[in-house]
């Protein structure tokens, strides 16, 4: 079994997709995007769904204290620029890449989304 996609719910799709792109590595798939629904594949061919949050017709527009994404980079110096170019974009980080556990990245929250940039790699 393969996961085919992940499917995120935030406040505005074309920042939320604008993000995605600019700082994670995703492009547009092949199909249009419009203020309720766009459609993006990661580097790795991964499939993101970002869906505005308007449509839990529940209500519930939140995520669990502990839901996050995380994404693996090779190596320390690719979390480092990362956590740079977020930085330097003006996304919100309340902390520096460090060691967490066996790995070496950090968290940060974008659009009520907990994200974990990580890397096992020594370096």
């Amino acid at each position: 079994m393969t996961l085919n996609h992940l499917n995120l719910t935030v406040n505005d799709v074309a920042d939320a997709s604008h993000f995605f792109q600019t700082y994670l590595g995703f492009e547009p798939a092949d199909m249009p995007s419009n203020d309720a629904l766009a459609v993006l594949n990661g580097p790795d061919g991964f499939i993101l769904v970002l869906m505005h949050n308007r449509f839990n017709e529940s209500g519930q527009h939140t995520y669990p204290d502990s839901f996050h994404i995380g994404f693996y980079l090779p190596d320390q110096t690719a979390v480092h620029n990362t956590w740079q170019q977020l930085h330097d974009g003006g996304i919100p980080l309340t902390e520096s890449p460090r060691r967490i556990r066996k790995t070496f990245g950090f968290y940060f929250r974008y659009d009520d989304i907990m994200i974990e940039i990580t890397t096992a790699s020594k370096d």
